[in-house]
């Protein structure tokens, strides 16, 4: 099994991190785009280095080689996963600019007809970031704002984003030991 993970440089960054954490450890192979933006906020916002992160994907692909596997639709994959992705990466996939690696992946994703979950990362939302959204979704692509939910009585942040990045990772059917399920309550 083979997952892209495109990490952007929008706020919410430890999501996509604590994805590719998941896949080592469930030994998937993922192959990492980070955007330039990416780099620096990984500095600013987590305690891992650049080098730390990059180490957790099986391959890591420079954003600007539009010659990368996943630039292809012959690149067999089970699905991609933007996380978080900035409000500039979601214009340019719902507009099909894919002047990059990750929004070139993730256009071929729509066109292969593959699993494509964008963890959108803004607020409060303009009309123009619900319409680019609403296009995609009409296209099938899963649009998953980073949300906590709160059945699970997290004790911590590391549990909310645990919760919300194995949400995603089920959306493309990999079980994992993040999410835990609704079970329904009894009245």
């Amino acid at each position: 099994m083979r997952i892209i993970v495109a990490i952007t440089g929008a706020t919410g960054i430890i999501h996509g991190i604590t994805i590719l954490e998941t896949l080592k450890t469930l030994g998937i192979e993922s192959h990492l785009i980070l955007s330039p933006w990416a780099a620096r906020t990984i500095e600013l916002e987590t305690c891992y280095t650049l080098a730390e992160v990059t180490a957790l994907a099986s391959v890591t692909h420079s954003p600007d080689n539009l010659a990368a596997g996943p630039a292809s639709g012959s690149f067999p994959h089970r699905g991609m996963i933007i996380a978080p992705c900035s409000m500039k990466t979601l214009a340019a996939i719902a507009h099909g600019y894919a002047d990059n690696l990750i929004a070139r992946a993730a256009d071929v994703a729509i066109k292969e007809r593959r699993p494509l979950v964008l963890m959108t990362r803004e607020t409060p939302l303009s009309a123009i970031h619900l319409e680019n959204m609403l296009k995609l979704s009409r296209l099938g692509v899963i649009i998953m704002p980073p949300i906590p939910s709160f059945y699970q009585l997290p004790d911590s942040i590391k549990q909310l984003v645990e919760q919300t990045a194995g949400r995603a990772l089920d959306l493309l059917g990999i079980e994992n030991p993040l999410f835990r399920r609704w079970e329904g309550k009894g009245l």
